[in-house]
């Protein structure tokens, strides 16, 4: 099968975007298929290709979005039918689909290739945090690129039903995988937990994104909590913010690959913070590393965790009660081992290769609709 992989951000980008389209590529090239990859430019003015990518990869033009640098938005411009016209793919796979994904979407349409559209983002809630317009606008273009496509494919049941709920037809669950090889227990390592602690009791870690949307700032009572440290792992626009609002906290900057999975595992709790996530990986990477989760009771965490079971739930929002909860694992290291080993044991077979073998289930059954309507 050729398939042209159209993604809003690609590696040497650090988030669930550009991972979850560098994971799909690498299965589909595994699985013998043909693939290309269109995507913007990176703020270092990314050549065609890139750092471990498996495939071809087309840059197209882009810029800085305002107010968080890190993200670009493309350009695009005649580089992108031209890269679809000389791949001729049979399926056009679009990884969160607004702007570049828009216009793939039109050129798709035209050529009458069937395309698949992943929803990953809630861009509603970037474009009052960033563009400062209003999520109905937003939500207007989704709704459009999304409803052209052959079929849509939701991380998560919230995502899901805020899909349907903005109108959007064709609509399938497809969550993402883990790699359970790489976030694994054995990476726990005592002497950089130990140092990392600084003689604490506890250690409490925070992964992801420094933004806004991801609500870190909650994890100032979190910090406070006798005998507990806590660590944040990641960037972003509210960096140097967040360091002047939790003095309690070190920040270790972004880390990624076996550093990151050492990093996690080395958590005796992990502590998810936003409650916009449409499917939150690093909660799913801190199970699959036997960490224990403590996250709000909102979007993709609801898919990840039961409560009880394979961590701990806690109201969106509020600090309070994920301070409480940390706390309430601080004083249980039986709760702590029993929760880390539930996750564990409830993610491990999530792999990147069972989902992505899914996602060509998806290939496959909008290649034959389109036949069925051809005949």
């Amino acid at each position: 099968m050729r398939v042209v992989i159209v993604t809003e951000s690609f590696p040497p980008d650090v988030n669930g975007v550009a991972h979850c389209a560098l994971e799909t590529a690498r299965h589909l090239v595994r699985r013998g298929h043909d693939v290309l990859v269109v995507a913007p430019t990176g703020a270092d003015g990314t050549p065609d290709g890139g750092p471990g990518a498996p495939c071809p990869v087309v840059r197209v033009p882009s810029v800085p979005l305002p107010g968080y640098p890190q993200v670009r938005l493309a350009l695009p411009g005649r580089r992108l039918a031209a890269a679809l016209d000389g791949h001729q793919p049979d399926v056009v796979h679009l990884a969160g689909p607004f702007v570049l994904g828009a216009r793939a979407m039109a050129v798709a349409a035209r050529r009458r290739v069937p395309a698949v559209a992943v929803y990953q983002t809630d861009l509603g809630r970037y474009a009052r945090a960033y563009l400062r317009t209003g999520s109905a606008a937003a939500w207007r273009r989704l709704r459009a690129v999304h409803a052209a496509a052959d079929r849509t494919l939701a991380p998560s049941t919230s995502a899901l039903h805020d899909l349907a709920a903005h109108g959007v037809p064709r609509l399938r669950l497809w969550p993402r995988g883990v790699d359970s090889a790489r976030f694994h227990p054995a990476r726990r390592d005592k002497v950089l937990r130990c140092s990392l602690a600084a003689g604490r009791d506890l250690l409490v870690g925070y992964v992801g994104r420094l933004a806004p949307e991801k609500e870190v700032r909650l994890l100032a009572r979190v910090s406070r909590l006798p005998g507990v440290r806590t660590v944040v792992i990641g960037d972003g626009p509210s960096a140097s913010g967040l360091r002047a609002a939790l003095p309690g906290v070190r920040f270790l900057g972004r880390r990624t690959g076996d550093e990151l999975a050492r990093l996690v595992a080395s958590l005796d709790v992990f502590v998810h913070t936003g409650r916009y996530d449409t499917f939150c990986q690093t909660v799913q990477e801190a199970m699959a590393g036997g960490v224990p989760v403590v996250a709000p009771a909102a979007g993709g965490p609801l898919d990840l965790v039961e409560h009880g079971r394979t961590g701990l739930l806690v109201p969106p929002g509020d600090g309070e009660a994920l301070r409480d909860a940390v706390r309430l694992l601080a004083g249980d290291p039986a709760a702590r081992a029993r929760l880390g080993a539930a996750g564990r044991a409830a993610v491990e077979h999530r792999t990147w290769e069972v989902v992505g073998d899914e996602l060509l289930g998806h290939y496959e059954a909008v290649l034959a609709d389109r036949t069925a309507v051809a005949a």
